[in-house]
């Protein structure tokens, strides 16, 4: 058993190369535990970074590898090598270009046993699965199966290459996803950095057309301030010179008639009294010809500027109310306990919408024999320039409903309602023909009265009595939403009339 662990079998290379990796991985134990396992591989595997290439002297640790004794299993520089031949005992030792070695398993050092420092790790213990020297196999590997490295290696390389087939698609697929990853990154900062501009063009043009139409609604307020001072000087100046004439006038006659002399008095009254009464007949305004009515409003639409939507304008129309108009189709069909409502619109002296709220409206609707016991009203500011008033009578009657603005009636107020009764239900059918809709009874009879030949008592299309229109069977009238007047005569027996699905 010694002699045969002792010879060299025929794959001493590989043994060599197992032993040579065993021993500078147990070399590394004594590193650091923070290195990087690319770290450690690139020193047991030189041979990963080329044929051995930056591999230095083992004796003097200082010059380039030349030469490899094959005997001591050395890498040698030049000198170094030259002194190992002048030994007696290493003159005779193999000695090997480095270039002549082909991979690492020829190149790197013996692995040595960590638990026997003299022996190299050469065997390999099947039931403990690591490599083992020749007196591991007689100590603590005692009848452990075992075997040469060179004769194991196929069958653990073959595993870890089937292992490492397996991994290599995973590899693959990581770096296919971190090229995705980064590509995604650098797409996203591009459209980031796109949208952050479109964000900057949009604001900067947003800004630039709020601030332009800023400038027009200054303007526009300074050319309405001109425009009223001009008015309210031009007033000013004429009502300054009729003052002037005014006072001459009466300064004249106050002078003549206590001073002047009585043939004075009577010659100069002529004048006197025909300058007085053109002064008198003078129309003039004793309130100023403009109002101080400007307003902003913010949330009016302004239409575009610079292709933006902008808001704000400002308004000077002030209201007047005898051209406010009322609307409201429910003050002719008011009924009690039900809301009635009417829409105010609110137009200026030319007669046009102020197009803009905030008015002072009160609404008053008061029984016109109940005068103390007003009902309450609600009054809606829409913001254009319309108001929607409502109220819910609580019985039928007349009612007197003020609708004023700045304490003035606005046109057709006051004005009266009047309230009926609730509503009264159709006890008939709204239909086209009595022969439609009793299935063809010849005894079901109609309000408006109509006839068929035949027999029948009630109306059909195209015959005498037919009102040409849809209509109620109980009462005969057009309109669907209205009151029933039927009275229980003998017009219309209900008995007889009955709808039926056709």
């Amino acid at each position: 058993m010694w002699n045969l662990l002792s010879l060299e079998d025929g794959s001493g290379a590989t043994l060599e190369a197992g032993a040579r990796r065993s021993s500078e991985a147990h070399s590394s134990r004594t590193e650091p535990k923070s290195r990087s396992l690319q770290p450690q591989i690139g020193i047991l595997c030189p041979s990963l970074r080329g044929e051995g290439q930056g591999l230095v002297c083992d004796l003097c640790s200082d010059r380039e590898v030349e030469k490899r004794c094959q005997t001591c299993k050395a890498n040698l520089c030049h000198f170094c090598c030259q002194a190992h031949r002048r030994q007696k005992k290493t003159m005779y030792h193999s000695m090997v270009d480095l270039k002549d070695l082909k991979g690492y398993s020829r190149v790197g050092k013996p692995i040595l046993c960590p638990t026997h420092p003299a022996e190299e790790l050469r065997l390999f213990c099947e039931l403990c699965d690591q490599p083992v020297c020749r007196d591991c196999v007689v100590g603590e590997h005692r009848e452990h199966p075992y075997d040469f490295t060179s004769n194991v290696i196929h069958k653990h390389g073959d595993s870890v290459r089937e292992l490492l087939r397996g991994t290599q698609p995973h590899v693959e697929a990581l770096e296919e996803a971190l090229a995705q990853i980064k590509t995604m990154n650098s797409g996203l900062q591009e459209r980031v950095e796109a949208v952050a501009a479109d964000v900057r063009t949009f604001s900067e043009g947003y800004i630039k057309a709020i601030e332009e139409h800023r400038d027009k609604l200054l303007q526009q307020l300074d050319t309405i301030r001109v425009q009223k001072e001009n008015s309210l000087q031009l007033q000013k100046a004429q009502l300054e010179q009729l003052l002037a004439d005014m006072r001459t006038g009466v300064e004249f006659t106050e002078h003549l008639l206590t001073s002047g002399s009585d043939l004075e008095i009577l010659i100069t009254k002529g004048v006197v009294v025909e300058r007085l009464q053109k002064l008198n007949k003078v129309e003039y305004s004793s309130r100023p010809g403009v109002n101080d009515k400007i307003c902003f409003s913010p949330r009016e639409k302004a239409g575009q500027c610079r292709g933006y939507e902008v808001y704000g304008t400002i308004n000077t129309k002030e209201v007047d109310p005898a051209k406010c108009v009322l609307q409201g189709e429910d003050l002719q069909r008011a009924r009690e306990k039900q809301t009635t409502s009417f829409t105010l619109l609110c137009k200026d002296a030319s007669g046009e919408s102020l197009g803009r709220g905030g008015e002072d409206v009160q609404v008053a609707v008061v029984p016109k024999d109940k005068k103390d016991s007003p009902i309450r009203t609600v009054v809606q500011d829409n913001k254009d320039g319309s108001y929607h008033v409502s109220f819910t009578p609580k019985e039928a009657g007349v009612y007197i409903v003020w609708v004023c603005i700045r304490e003035q009636h606005v046109q057709g107020s006051p004005f009266t309602v009047t309230v009926r009764r609730k509503h009264r239900s159709h006890p008939g059918v709204f239909h086209c023909c009595t022969f439609c809709s009793s299935g063809g009874q010849k005894t079901a009879r109609c309000a408006c009265g109509g006839t068929m030949p035949g027999g029948y008592l009630g109306c059909g299309h195209g015959h005498k009595g037919h009102p040409g229109r849809p209509h109620w069977s109980c009462c005969g009238k057009f309109i669907e939403k209205s009151d029933c007047t039927y009275t229980g005569g003998q017009s219309a027996p209900r008995s007889l009339l009955r709808t039926v699905a056709l």
